[in-house]
């Protein structure tokens, strides 16, 4: 699907997300990337092939009371 020099990372590398966006929709909250993926607001991804990437955002940490 990518056309770029040097091309982007696949749907099945690890680092699929640094693909270039082709489309957006703010308001549905999503990102579809030149690589196949479709990029959610929430970090959740489908891959080309149909499979489903859970949502990985961060997990905020809090500090205990000192």
């Amino acid at each position: 699907m990518c056309q770029h020099k040097p091309p982007c990372p696949t749907a099945d590398q690890t680092d699929r997300e640094a693909a270039i966006p082709t489309a957006r929709d703010s308001v549905m909250g999503w990102t579809l990337l030149c690589n196949g993926v479709l990029l959610f607001d929430d970090t959740g991804e489908l891959l080309p092939d149909g499979r489903i990437i859970a949502p990985h955002r961060p997990v905020e940490t809090r500090r205990a009371a000192a």
